[in-house]
């Protein structure tokens, strides 16, 4: 009886990269990683400057890794570009997202198509553990402002994030799917390339050890970066509910955000004392004006392109 062999489990794992040196790191995290069972690796890092900086740095690092580097360069200064390029040169059965300055624990991806096979979700997001030097404020570090975990909503997560996930390439949520290139600059493109996908009835699910660690620069570990990210959260959200809202399902919208933007600044008021306490709810104020900002059709603010570029 002639036994049919399973064709291995392709895995592209996807390095979006402008400028930085932390490439090195993320890829040698890459190269001990350890291999599901069954699976062939390929990292494709697309390099989003305007010149193809990286090229250099990638192929001084080939020897150093195990697996078969494909190198994109996709200009220039849009994230949204390089994810999508990410995409079009994708051809394994899962694609994995992970930042150029983010390091993966040894069984990431092993925890993510764990996860994947278990529940058969269309994407599979991991935890983002921040890692602050003794530089941060007491209150940012005890209160961990920058770490990233999925919010569950009824039971259900109902959109994601591209700085550790898994993504089914065949699933017909995702199929044809790209990130939206006019947010390539504000942020908030990946928040509703998932909205978008689990609307069209894409599952996300959570692998709880599917870790990478980020550190956190001296540039963010700033209460203003951190309200110019929530607000531009924010915006985005808005921008969504606009799509969908019109007379008084839009009004009601405006004045839900901004009683919960007003009921969160007066709180952080009265919680002066504790710091910790005062700057979430201060942020989740600012948050929530954002989302009031994005239902009147302000376009989100621009985090990246030229101003973050200045800052690498």
């Amino acid at each position: 009886m002639t036994q049919t062999l399973r064709r291995p489990i392709r895995i592209d794992i996807a390095v979006c990269t402008y400028r930085r040196a932390e490439l090195d790191r993320t890829l040698l995290s890459l190269a001990v990683l350890t291999v599901p069972a069954g699976a062939q690796l390929r990292i494709i890092v697309a390099d989003n400057d305007v010149t193809p900086s990286a090229r250099g740095r990638v192929d001084a690092m080939r020897s150093a890794v195990p697996f078969e580097i494909t190198y994109v360069h996709c200009p220039a200064s849009n994230i949204s570009i390089a994810r999508n390029a990410c995409l079009d040169h994708a051809s394994g059965d899962f694609v994995a997202f992970i930042d150029d300055d983010e390091t993966a624990c040894e069984d990431w991806l092993t925890e993510l198509l764990v996860m994947a096979d278990t529940t058969g979700a269309d994407a599979v997001l991991g935890p983002v553990q921040a890692i602050y030097d003794n530089t941060a404020p007491v209150w940012m570090r005890d209160g961990d402002f920058h770490s990233t975990l999925p919010v569950w909503v009824a039971g259900e997560i109902r959109t994601g994030y591209t700085c550790n996930v898994l993504l089914r390439r065949s699933a017909p949520s995702l199929v044809g799917r790209r990130f939206n290139i006019a947010l390539g600059r504000t942020g908030g493109e990946d928040t509703e390339f998932f909205a978008h996908m689990h609307e069209a009835g894409g599952r996300i699910a959570f692998a709880a050890d599917a870790l990478v660690e980020e550190p956190v620069p001296g540039k963010r570990a700033t209460f203003s970066w951190l309200a110019k990210r929530r607000f531009r959260m924010g915006q985005t959200h808005g921008r969504m509910l606009l799509e969908g809202a019109a007379g008084a399902r839009h009004l009601r919208a405006v004045i839900l955000a901004g009683s919960k933007s007003a009921y969160c600044f007066v709180v952080s008021a009265l919680l002066a004392a504790s710091p910790i306490q005062r700057h979430r709810y201060g942020l989740r104020g600012i948050m929530h004006a954002g989302v009031v900002s994005g239902l009147f059709g302000v376009r989100e603010i621009e985090q990246y392109g030229n101003l973050e570029k200045a800052a690498q």
